[in-house]
C-alpha cells in the first residue's frame, strides 16, 4: 500500500510536466539550385551534398528549440556555395593546391519558402559571404558556408526571412 501512496502523486506531477501535446516540428527539405548543380563537378558531389544535409540539420535544429513555426513546411534550395579551402575535388583537380595554405572567400546563397501551418507561404531568402581574406576565421574547408547556414536558421527564429 506505501508503494501506491508514493506512486499516485509521482504519477500525478509526470503529467502535469508533461503538459500538452506537442505540435508537429517544422519539416525541412534542401535541394540544390541549378547554378550550383554545373558547380557541383568542380566542388565534388559529395561535398555539395554533405552542405546541403548540414543546411538541412542546422536549420531543424535551431527551430526545434524554437517552435514558432512548428507544423511548417520549409523548402530550401543551396543556390551557391564556396569554400574557404579546396575540396577533396578541387585538390585532385590542382595538386599544387595545399589543404592548409590555400584559402579563399567562402560563403553560401539559400532561397526557398516557408509554407506555414495555416497555409501561408513566405519566400526566404539569404546570402553571407567573407568580404576579405582577414575575415576568413576557422579551418574548415566550409566554414563560412557554416555561418551562413547559422545566421540564415538564428534569421527563421526571429522571423526574418528575407534578407535586405
Amino acid at each position: 500500500m506505501r508503494k501506491l501512496a508514493f506512486l499516485a502523486p509521482l504519477g500525478a506531477v509526470l503529467a502535469v510536466a508533461a503538459g500538452p501535446a506537442l505540435a508537429d516540428p517544422a519539416s525541412v527539405s534542401v535541394t540544390i539550385g541549378p547554378d550550383l548543380q554545373e558547380k557541383t563537378r568542380e566542388l565534388g558531389e559529395r561535398d555539395v551534398r554533405q552542405q546541403a544535409d548540414r543546411l538541412a540539420e542546422v536549420v531543424r535544429r535551431a527551430l526545434a528549440r524554437n517552435g514558432d513555426l512548428d507544423g511548417a513546411r520549409i523548402d530550401l534550395v543551396l543556390t551557391d556555395l564556396k569554400p574557404n579551402r579546396p575540396t577533396f575535388e578541387q585538390m585532385a583537380d590542382r595538386p599544387g593546391l595545399d589543404p592548409h595554405r590555400s584559402i579563399s572567400i567562402g560563403g553560401a546563397a539559400i532561397e526557398g519558402s516557408i509554407t506555414t501551418a495555416d497555409g501561408q507561404v513566405l519566400p526566404v531568402r539569404y546570402d553571407w559571404y567573407s568580404r576579405s581574406l582577414a575575415e576568413v576565421h576557422g579551418y574548415s574547408t566550409w566554414q563560412d558556408a557554416d555561418r551562413a547556414y547559422e545566421r540564415l536558421a538564428s534569421r527563421l527564429i526571429d522571423g526574418r526571412y528575407v534578407s535586405r
